[in-house]
C-alpha cells in the first residue's frame, strides 16, 4: 500500500442523523461508547497497512479535528507516513464542496503533490471491516483504471443502495441508482444483487484527468456514484471487488450509519448477546483516543439495590449506583443514579440520569442532565412535545442549544 494514498471524505453535513449533527461533524457522533464513527474507516487503513491518510473536513469540524490531533498522530512525516487533515481551502473554486467528486478535485493539488499511484477514495460514515490491501491487489491483477467495493445485497433492498451491473469477469457494465425493481443479479450469487459500498480504488493518472473533466461540466452533480462512475464505463476499464469481511461473523456486515434508525441498528449490534460487530478481535484492532477516566464502577446502595448493567457497553468513568442498565451504551463518564432503568438506549459522554428514571429506546446526547423522576421513550406523543422523535420511535435528547461546541453542562429539562 506504499505507493497508495488515502482520501477520506469527512466534510458532510449528515442531514439525515440530525440532531446528533447540529454542533458536529457525522464521522465525528459517538460509536459504541468510546469511538467515534471515522475510528472504523481509520482502523481499516492502518490494519491495511494504508499509512498516508488525507481527510477531507468542512462542515462543524472542531471536534473532529481535535479527535483527528489527539487520537491518531500515530504515524511518522519522517517515515513518509501521514494522517492529516485538509480543511476546505477553496484553491481551484469560489465555492464550499459541492459533491464527492468535487472536495476530491478541489484537494487535486494535495493529493498530486503526494505523487500516489493510485487513489482510495473512502467514507467517513460507514461500519465495517475491510482489508484494502485485498481490493489493491485485484485492482493490480485486472488491469483496472478504477475498482468499486461491492457488497451482496437481497434484491428487496435495491431501492436503498446504488446498484452495480457486474459481468461474469468482475467487469463493471453498468449501474442503477435506487431502483424500486431490477432483474439485475450478481455474477457472485445468483439470487442477489452487487450494491456500491461507496469505495473507490483509482489509478491517480486516471483520477485527476476525470475530475477535471467533471469540475467543467455544469450539469454534473460532481458525485462518484451519480457522475463520475457511470460516465467512465464506455471508456475505462472498470473493476468491482466483491466485499470481503474481516468481521469473521457468518452474515456480512457493512452499515451506512446516515440515519438515526440505522445508526441505532448498529449500536444495538455490538451489545447483543452475540455481538454482530466484533469489537473484542485481537487481529483487527479498532483504534481511537481516550481522555483519562478512572474505572467503571457499580455500587451497592441502600435497601439491597445493586448497580447492574446487562448486555450492555460500560465506558470508564461510568458510575451505576443503585440503578440498572439493559441493552445500552454507556459512554464515558456516564452517570446512573439510584432507582433508575436504562433500556435499549445510547448514552454520550458526561450524561446524569437522576434518581427514579426511566429511559428506554433513547439516544441521549452529550452533557445532558435527566432530572430526578424523568421518563423517556414510554409515551411517544408526550415526548414529541419536548424531544426529537424518529418516524420509529427513537426518542433523540440534545443538550441546549448552545454557541459552543462542548458547553459547560446544563439543565435542559428545567422549564422556564
Amino acid at each position: 500500500m506504499k505507493d497508495t494514498l488515502g482520501v477520506l471524505l469527512a466534510g458532510g453535513a449528515g442531514e439525515r442523523l440530525y440532531p446528533l449533527t447540529r454542533d458536529r461533524a457525522k464521522p465525528a457522533v459517538t460509536f459504541g461508547g468510546i469511538y467515534r464513527i471515522i475510528d472504523i474507516t481509520l482502523s481499516n487503513c492502518v490494519n491495511s497497512d494504508l499509512r498516508r491518510v488525507f481527510i477531507l473536513t468542512q462542515y462543524k469540524a472542531l471536534s473532529l479535528n481535535r479527535h483527528i490531533r489527539e487520537g491518531w498522530n500515530i504515524v511518522g512525516r519522517e517515515m513518509g507516513e501521514f494522517i492529516e487533515i485538509l480543511p476546505p481551502m477553496k484553491r481551484v473554486s469560489e465555492n464550499w464542496y459541492m459533491g464527492t467528486a468535487d472536495a476530491v478535485y478541489q484537494n487535486i493539488y494535495s493529493i498530486g503533490s503526494e505523487q500516489p499511484k493510485h487513489a482510495l477514495i473512502l467514507s467517513g460514515d460507514h461500519i465495517y471491516k475491510m482489508n484494502y490491501g485485498r481490493m489493491l491487489r485485484q485492482h493490480r491483477d485486472s488491469g483496472a483504471d478504477v475498482t468499486l467495493a461491492t457488497i451482496l445485497i437481497d434484491p428487496s433492498e435495491s431501492s436503498r443502495f446504488g446498484v452495480v451491473d457486474v459481468d461474469r469477469d468482475s467487469r463493471v457494465v453498468g449501474f442503477q441508482e435506487k431502483p424500486k425493481q431490477t432483474d439485475l443479479r450478481s455474477p457472485y450469487n445468483p439470487r442477489m444483487l452487487s450494491a456500491s459500498m461507496g469505495v473507490y480504488l483509482f489509478n491517480t493518472d486516471v483520477l485527476i484527468p476525470v475530475l477535471l473533466k467533471d469540475a467543467e461540466d455544469n450539469t454534473s452533480s460532481h458525485d462518484f456514484g451519480h457522475d463520475i462512475l457511470p460516465r467512465m464505463v464506455d471508456d475505462y476499464r472498470v473493476y468491482a471487488f466483491n466485499f470481503i469481511d474481516e468481521n469473521k461473523k457468518e452474515a456480512l456486515y457493512w452499515r451506512d450509519v446516515g440515519t438515526l434508525e440505522a445508526y441505532y441498528e448498529a449500536n444495538m449490534d455490538i451489545v447483543s448477546v452475540s455481538p454482530v460487530f466484533n469489537l473484542y478481535d485481537e487481529d483487527w484492532p479498532i483504534r481511537t483516543h481516550q481522555r483519562q477516566y478512572p474505572p467503571a464502577k457499580f455500587v451497592f446502595a441502600e435497601a439491597g439495590r445493586t448497580g447492574t448493567a446487562l448486555d450492555s457497553i460500560v465506558s470508564s468513568g461510568c458510575i451505576v449506583s443503585g440503578s440498572t442498565v439493559r441493552n445500552s451504551v454507556l459512554s464515558p463518564d456516564v452517570r446512573v443514579n439510584s432507582y433508575s432503568e436504562v433500556d435499549a438506549s445510547i448514552l454520550f459522554s458526561h450524561v446524569n440520569v437522576g434518581r427514579h428514571c426511566r429511559i428506554r429506546k433513547a439516544i441521549l446526547d452529550r452533557d445532558v442532565h435527566v432530572p430526578e423522576g424523568t421518563t423517556i421513550g414510554y409515551d411517544t406523543e408526550a415526548d414529541r412535545q419536548r424531544y426529537f422523535v424518529t418516524d420509529t420511535g427513537i426518542t433523540v435528547v440534545t443538550r441546549d442549544y448552545s454557541l459552543f461546541e462542548n458547553p459547560v453542562t446544563v439543565d435542559y429539562f428545567t422549564s422556564e
